[in-house]
């Protein structure tokens, strides 16, 4: 008889065996826990038909009307969970763990699998998860005005043995009105808080966890409350990088996007920027001048940055001046300063 488990139990096991979800292909695309296969018992709309037949006719009539639609493939749903099958075991779950999956957990035992249930489903995961992003943490914040190639120096921090959040790399954005463009579709926010728990729970918390200073949101995705709070109330080193520097790497990082792209993201911040400045981006845009596009939106987002900083407790600040943007030996003397200095 399958066995019901813990989430506490449960997720450690997903790394190294296979998940199935088989919740609707709906529920799926809103949310899923990382790694996971979506074998749906039920479609979109067949879904909505058992749903229809419990509040019109009670339960039994809503599982005999399930039990019809789900017959005739019940042996395509057996032979895929055993091609997924690692060593013959197999991981399960639905909405609220309760008759989907553990008619399909009995299924794959039936075929001879070994499968185990989510106690609680998905929503037990879910509200694990937020709780998990409350758990201490000794966390570094890495700042700077725009262009500051942040991202790039934490990623040469992790190539030095640093543990890393990449908030933008997860949610496919760079925080900025600029910040989709050369990305990837942005996952659901409720996607991106599950993929953003994956990693956090991956992390040794005995050691320090480098993240980049952010605005809470990046596009449409929310960084969930808990992080955030911790992300403000932790050390913040702020990298100095000369604004000229500052700008050359804009252009190289958006100057290969259309002129029609950029104009789109411009106008996000229009109103913030101001109508002559705005124009005078246009214009410099449609002329191909880069880099006076770069100077005038650098104006308005060192502005913006700064205000945000105020907000912080001035001691927990550190400024290090950086005279050139080479991220390799930045994040060198970085990691230098921290065991320094702080």
């Amino acid at each position: 008889m399958p066995k019901k488990i813990p989430i506490e139990e449960f997720l450690p096991l997903t790394d190294s065996l296979p998940l199935v979800d088989v919740r609707s292909p709906k529920e799926f695309e809103e949310g899923h826990i990382p790694g996971a296969v979506n074998i749906p018992l039920f479609s979109n709309d067949e879904r909505a038909k058992v749903g229809i037949r419990y509040k019109q006719g009670g339960n039994e009539n809503a599982v005999l009307l399930g039990l019809e639609i789900v017959g005739l493939k019940l042996a395509d749903f057996a032979k895929q969970a055993r091609k997924l099958a690692r060593k013959k075991e197999i991981l399960v779950h639905c909405w609220r763990g309760g008759m989907r999956s553990a008619s399909m957990a009995w299924l794959f035992e039936t075929a001879g699998l070994k499968a185990r249930t989510l106690e609680g489903g998905y929503k037990a995961y879910r509200r694990f998860i937020r709780q998990e992003f409350s758990k201490p943490a000794k966390m570094i914040v890495l700042g700077g005005y725009t262009g500051s190639g942040k991202t790039d120096v934490l990623k040469e921090l992790e190539k030095l043995g640093e543990q890393f959040l990449d908030l933008e790399g997860i949610g496919n954005h760079k925080g900025s009105a600029f910040g989709q463009l050369g990305q990837d579709k942005q996952p659901s926010n409720e996607q991106f808080e599950n993929n953003l728990a994956d990693h956090w729970r991956k992390f040794d918390f005995e050691k320090t966890i480098w993240v980049e200073d952010e605005s809470r949101m990046l596009g449409r995705c929310g960084i969930p409350d808990p992080l955030f709070q911790k992300m403000r109330n932790s050390t913040l080193l702020k990298i100095i990088v000369p604004k000229p520097k500052r700008e050359k790497r804009l252009v190289k990082e958006y100057g290969e996007f259309e002129t029609a792209e950029l104009l789109q993201s411009l106008e996000k911040i229009e109103q913030r920027l101001g109508g002559l400045a705005t124009k005078e981006a246009r214009i410099a845009l449609e002329s191909g001048d880069i880099k006076k596009v770069a100077e005038i939106t650098l104006y308005y987002y060192d502005k913006a940055y700064h205000h945000g900083n105020e907000s912080r407790n001035p001691k927990s600040i550190f400024e290090i001046e950086v005279e050139k943007d080479e991220p390799t030996k930045t994040a060198v003397e970085l990691r230098e300063y921290l065991s320094r200095e702080i």
